[in-house]
């Protein structure tokens, strides 16, 4: 079961698709949308990545910082990365530490489930019936935007 609304979101420091630490802490006073997907290069994956992808220039300007995150190493985040121009960071959560954190465990690969977090550290939105296609669209739509 995912974590509810008005939980302050776990921190965490992960590596990203190029090897950089980045930890929730990084994005203080911006809004994150934290998605967790099962795994790079899949077709329902590529869909809600490539629907982030493409929504980017409308997150951009807004203090809104997408993140991917799966239990993929950084050297499959860099070649789905490549592979589909992606333009936002995917975090590499090898030991599952992440996907344990948020409650989205699935058995060895993170559940499809996205977090919104404010500002200030605080869930303010869970989607857990994503639709990959139109994903960035629906997160957006959730934040009156």
């Amino acid at each position: 079961m995912p974590l509810a609304v008005g939980t302050d979101a776990p921190a965490f420091t992960v590596k990203d698709t190029n090897g950089n630490t980045v930890s929730l802490s990084d994005f203080a006073g911006k809004t994150v949308v934290l998605y967790f997907y099962p795994k790079d290069d899949t077709p329902g994956c590529t869909k809600q990545a490539c629907s982030f992808r493409d929504a980017q220039e409308q997150y951009q300007g807004k203090d809104i910082v997408v993140l991917g995150v799966s239990a993929d190493d950084e050297v499959s985040h860099q070649a789905f990365t490549q592979k589909f121009n992606l333009n936002f960071p995917l975090l590499a959560d090898t030991d599952k530490s992440l996907i344990q954190a948020y409650d989205v465990d699935g058995g060895g690969y993170a559940k499809r489930v996205t977090y919104v977090i404010n500002p200030n550290g605080t869930i303010v939105h869970v989607d857990a019936n994503v639709n990959t296609s139109n994903h960035a669209s629906d997160i957006l739509a959730a934040l009156g935007l």
